[in-house]
């Protein structure tokens, strides 16, 4: 029986790489039923097709092509007319790994607009079709200047090489974007995720920052007013920051860093 072209020219595909191993876990698809693809068992779904397609420089359809075809758009796939596809493929990564840390969390890090204070958020990630979703919530009130903020980012979120990259975009009409990369929960303790955020301040002419961040998980289901009400600008030696917190933020005896990055 002649293979199907599919399965044929997935393999064709995949000697391009070192491994197939290798390739299952940055699609974030099970070893097992990946094989299952190879050797012409099982067709993928549509949304794990357009994941392959694009981690190969592809189009779903080009699967659906003769061998030779193939390999000649295999070929000449330059990579610079997939570049969005190809960045589409890292979410979400290793989707079992990444389903570990869904719920809600209250997220504090050290913003350039508001220094020397931590400034307290809450996020979500939850999946929808396959994907990890990020929403994300700044609100504060700072009375003796007369400033009320209330930012809302959307985003999604990866899972690739034992860390958690979250890229967002704020919702407003001059969106920015803003990435964090996390490190996953350590074997004794589940409720921490300690990185970096970079972002772009919307206060000190929009410069671009870099400051430690740690999301407290509150588990999947939570008082949403609750959590609103703790977000805001915090003092270094509020009662409100949990001490693990506090001493994340204050690694170095001080107030983290908000390092700015401005033009020479």
């Amino acid at each position: 029986m002649r293979a199907s072209p599919f399965s044929t020219n997935l393999r064709q595909a995949c000697s391009t790489r070192k491994s197939v191993s290798e390739i299952c876990r940055q699609l974030g698809i099970n070893r097992q039923q990946f094989n299952r693809y190879v050797n012409g068992e099982a067709v993928p779904s549509p949304h794990n097709l357009a994941r392959i397609a694009a981690f190969f420089g592809v189009r779903p359809a080009d699967f659906t092509l003769d061998p030779p075809l193939f390999e000649q758009r295999l070929s000449s796939a330059s990579g610079s007319a997939f570049e969005t596809d190809a960045l589409r493929a890292c979410f979400p990564g290793n989707l079992p790994s990444l389903r570990r840390h869904l719920g809600y969390y209250q997220t504090y890090h050290v913003s350039l607009s508001w220094p020397g204070m931590i400034v307290s958020s809450c996020a979500r990630l939850d999946e929808h079709d396959g994907m990890v979703r990020v929403k994300s919530i700044e609100r504060i009130q700072d009375r003796p200047h007369e400033i009320r903020q209330f930012s809302k980012y959307v985003g999604l979120a990866s899972f690739l090489r034992n860390r958690i990259f979250v890229v967002e975009r704020s919702t407003g009409p001059e969106p920015m974007i803003a990435e964090t990369i996390l490190t996953p929960f350590e074997t004794h303790q589940r409720i921490y995720l300690k990185g970096m955020t970079v972002g772009v301040s919307w206060r000190k002419q929009n410069l671009p920052y870099a400051s430690r961040v740690i999301w407290r998980h509150l588990g999947t289901d939570t008082d949403r007013r609750q959590l609103l009400s703790r977000c805001g600008v915090l003092h270094p030696g509020s009662r409100q920051l949990p001490p693990t917190v506090r001493e994340f933020l204050e690694m170095d005896g001080s107030p983290a860093i908000s390092v700015p990055f401005s033009g020479a």
